[in-house]
């Protein structure tokens, strides 16, 4: 059996980075001779299969040919005489068309090793256009190796740009999109995978709610980087410099869509942007089918960030109506945490406020513990009912909550 390592592996292998997972192809099989060998099957569209031993994802080559729109209009060839050349050629970047044999031997015939010393993120042949998906891989791997230098060659952005203006981008499913997202959202730099796709024009196709925040000014007096979109992409990178969750990041990227439908006349304000932004955030859920998990953390701090940020001039009770909407006094269930970290990312997210302290999130965390510090047993076993228990234990926690706030020193 003919078998090389492929792919990522190679290219982070080259890289000195940590290699994560190992793929393979292997030349000259079919899929009986894999299956006599002990492969387990697992591929839908093309023949893939599973180590018996070691679980790694070994591949027969192959070519594609292009038959329909998007990304599932291809035909598989994986004959037994498809070359290792050839199976490269289909790929989409030259830094992930490398192969390398047992032996350690580097197969390179389009020039990958050489676009990883000039840091260059190149497609491999004109076929890269037929296949949408190729746009999001292209912004995600932007997004991992920025902070290393990479940058995307001319003639692979203008390609990009050519896709998303015959319409390709159109034909990306949610789940793709979603995926791409969620991966893009796990890099060190997932503000590149935006503006990637914002270069290449594919940003208003993919991500309307996002695209339609750039060309929207704020108040320079809080927000000196003035535009909406840059602001955005600000708190984005904040966010990933303080959470290495996704959910958080994602929360922090769509806070402010609000500001996007603020008619022309009421710039660079955005009054009621929060309760605004929540049915355009519902949109974008709906659409992308985005886990609940995402959803409901971001639906919370875009309908409360504001909140966080003034809390010191907070009255008790919205105060505390605030942390109960959180699940602050629920500690099994509380989405406090990370709904302070995406809160710190969107105040951190503004152009010379990177390092600024955020004392709203001790403070908040405070407010929280004196408000489920509050004895509710008598009222939980006195002769109130229903409604009435709910609303006597807020006015207890108003007032711890109350006199945990006068103890405080402001800002």
């Amino acid at each position: 059996m003919e078998i090389y390592l492929v792919g990522g592996a190679v290219r982070d292998g080259l890289l000195k980075l940590p290699v994560e997972e190992r793929d393979w192809v292997v030349i000259g099989e079919t899929n009986e001779s894999m299956l006599r060998q002990g492969f387990r099957p697992v591929g839908k569209d093309f023949p893939v299969f599973l180590h018996p031993d070691s679980h790694e994802e070994y591949a027969l080559a192959r070519t594609e040919r292009k038959t329909a729109r998007g990304y599932r209009g291809f035909a598989v060839d994986a004959a037994p005489d498809v070359t290792l050349e050839q199976d490269l050629l289909r790929r989409d970047l030259t830094i992930n068309a490398m192969a390398m044999s047992a032996e350690g031997r580097l197969v390179d015939p389009y020039g990958g090793r050489a676009d990883l010393e000039k840091r260059i993120l190149r497609h491999v042949s004109p076929a890269f256009a037929e296949d949408p998906v190729r746009i999001l891989r292209i912004a995600r791997f932007a997004a991992r190796y920025q902070r290393l230098g990479f940058t995307i060659a001319p003639e692979t952005l203008a390609l990009m740009r050519q896709m998303v203006a015959a319409g390709e981008a159109d034909f990306l499913v949610p789940e793709r999109v979603w995926a791409e997202l969620v991966k893009a959202l796990k890099e060190p730099r997932p503000a590149a995978f935006f503006e990637t796709l914002r270069d290449c024009d594919a940003l208003a196709a993919v991500f309307p709610e996002i695209d339609r925040l750039f060309g929207v000014p704020q108040p320079e007096k809080h927000h000196p980087e003035i535009d909406t979109g840059v602001h955005t992409l600000l708190c984005l990178n904040q966010a990933a410099h303080l959470s290495n969750n996704p959910i958080v990041r994602f929360a922090a990227l769509t806070h402010d869509l609000g500001k996007g439908v603020t008619p022309k006349e009421n710039w660079p304000h955005h009054y009621d942007h929060e309760h605004k932004g929540l049915a355009v955030l519902e949109t974008l859920c709906e659409r992308l089918r985005v886990p609940n998990a995402y959803k409901a953390l971001a639906m919370q701090v875009a309908r409360f960030h504001t909140h966080c940020h003034k809390v010191f001039d907070l009255r008790p009770g919205t105060l505390t109506d605030t942390l109960a909407a959180l699940g602050a006094f629920k500690p099994r269930h509380s989405l406090l945490e990370d709904f302070l970290l995406a809160c710190e990312a969107d105040a951190r997210g503004r152009t010379g406020f990177e390092e600024r302290p955020y004392p709203q999130a001790d403070f908040l965390r405070g407010a929280a513990r004196a408000g489920a510090a509050a004895d509710t047993a008598p009222i939980l076993n006195g002769g109130l009912k229903g409604a009435e228990i709910g609303e006597a234990i807020r006015r207890l926690r108003i007032a711890a909550i109350n006199d945990f706030s006068k103890q405080q020193p402001k800002g």
